[in-house]
């Protein structure tokens, strides 16, 4: 038995629950938390993330202000939306289910698509049944 943790952006949150429906997934939990990655180091990326983001602004917000939240998400000073799913899955599920989120999440970005993990289960037990172990998935 295994736990899946992805980590994803928003917007990718309905592309997500299609994925995990259709690969067989029979529930999960899906929760909006903050958090970021690794540092973006190349310029010309955070340069047109920047460029990209003052643009989405428009004129109705201060431009200093804007610009100091833009420069704190792209310096690592802030945090950024994500939405965080949580997948419990049979041993010989895993590859396809992991599958299914990579392909549901993979942007032409080349930063911030988002991280998966995989972690043992010890047990698990359905509270309604007394279920324990596979037979409680």
């Amino acid at each position: 038995m295994k736990e899946i943790i992805a980590v994803i952006r928003m917007n990718k949150t309905n592309a997500m629950k299609r994925a995990l429906v259709e690969a067989g997934v029979a529930g999960f939990t899906a929760t909006k938390v903050l958090g970021r990655g690794k540092l973006v180091e190349d310029q010309s990326v955070i340069a047109e993330r920047k460029a990209r983001l003052l643009a989405l602004a428009g004129d109705e917000v201060e431009p200093a202000e804007t610009e100091q939240l833009v420069d704190g998400f792209l310096d690592g000073s802030r945090l950024f939306p994500r939405r965080m799913f949580t997948v419990m899955a049979h041993d010989e599920d895993v590859p396809r289910i992991v599958d299914a989120v990579m392909k549901a999440n993979r942007t032409t970005n080349k930063v911030g698509d988002g991280k998966i993990f995989v972690l043992p289960v010890l047990d698990a037990v359905r509270v309604r049944t007394g279920e324990a172990g596979d037979a409680a998935l």
